[in-house]
């Protein structure tokens, strides 16, 4: 089944390369640069056996003529078949192409990422035939974003990361992070971005949080009922109370942080609209209730 994890991967490589760099710089490769990219038809069936197809398949045109195969694959769990799918796809892509293949794994869940690194034999006995070994990226091989700064200067890594990162404890705040780092984006900018990671999320308790976080009204992926297609065609504007409140109550329970009596009801009865995007902003950074309601010193 394609999933929207699935989609956004195949977009993400497809249009921005660039987000293979951490798999590159591990394997000493140049940086992927898109006028070097060739996509390529994931497609790989011969003749009439059942339908197989790889998420991407990029072509990588090398200044020194030393051509190679990406092929990428977006793994949610894992999968008994694809010991065999993987061997299959780097095989049948060699011949066809003729160039090596360079098998990339896109796990978020670190058990699968582990699973995902393989190896994987075909073996007899003591002889083994073929060894498949494909490079994960996941929560071990791409760094959690740390600088704000990181989604201005490499707007495709960084959504990529943090799809890649949607199951880590300090997601919340690389979200806020993200979302702080598009402020110097045009409206259109942000609202791509916006989309991709929202779409990337899936349907998981992170992507009410990053809900929370949008700023923009459009939509770029449509049908996907993402909070920038509601609120366009519902004719809504974001950002009601009742929304930022059921957020920071969210954000403080995944936490683990107790919410007095006192406390809910000072959160629930605000009815200011920047009072609780601050109370929002504390409560990704917060180790107790009463950290939202401080005031600022100095």
């Amino acid at each position: 089944m394609v999933t929207a994890t699935h989609e956004t991967a195949h977009r993400i490589f497809q249009e921005h390369p660039e987000v293979l760099a951490p798999a590159f710089e591990a394997l000493g490769l140049p940086p992927p640069v898109k006028a070097d990219i060739e996509v390529l038809s994931p497609d790989v069936t011969e003749l009439r056996p059942m339908e197989r197809r790889v998420d991407t398949v990029l072509r990588i045109v090398s200044s020194s003529g030393d051509d190679f195969i990406v092929a990428v694959e977006t793994q949610t769990r894992r999968a008994p078949d694809k010991e065999a799918n993987w061997a299959y796809y780097v095989a049948y892509l060699r011949a066809k192409y003729d160039l090596p293949v360079l098998l990339v794994a896109v796990c978020k869940n670190r058990s699968t990422a582990s699973w995902a690194t393989g190896p994987f034999e075909c073996r007899i006995g003591p002889w083994t035939t073929q060894v498949t070994r494909p490079f994960v990226l996941g929560p071990d091989t791409v760094p959690e974003i740390t600088d704000e700064s990181m989604m201005a200067r490499e707007p495709a890594l960084a959504t990529f990361t943090a799809i890649v990162h949607s199951e880590s404890r300090n997601i919340d705040a690389i979200l806020d992070l993200l979302a702080r780092g598009m402020r110097p984006f045009d409206k259109e900018t942000a609202k791509y971005w916006c989309e991709f990671l929202e779409v990337g999320l899936e349907n998981t308790p992170v992507r009410d949080t990053w809900k929370g976080l949008q700023k923009m009204v459009a939509t770029y992926f449509p049908g996907r009922g993402t909070l920038f297609e509601e609120t366009y065609l519902e004719g809504k504007a974001e950002g009601k109370a009742e929304e930022r409140t059921a957020l920071i109550l969210h954000v403080l329970e995944k936490r683990g942080i107790k919410v007095p009596e006192e406390a809910h009801e000072r959160i629930t009865s605000c009815t200011d609209l920047d009072q609780l995007t601050t109370w929002f902003d504390r409560a990704l950074t917060a180790e107790a209730a009463d950290d939202l309601f401080a005031e600022p010193t100095g």
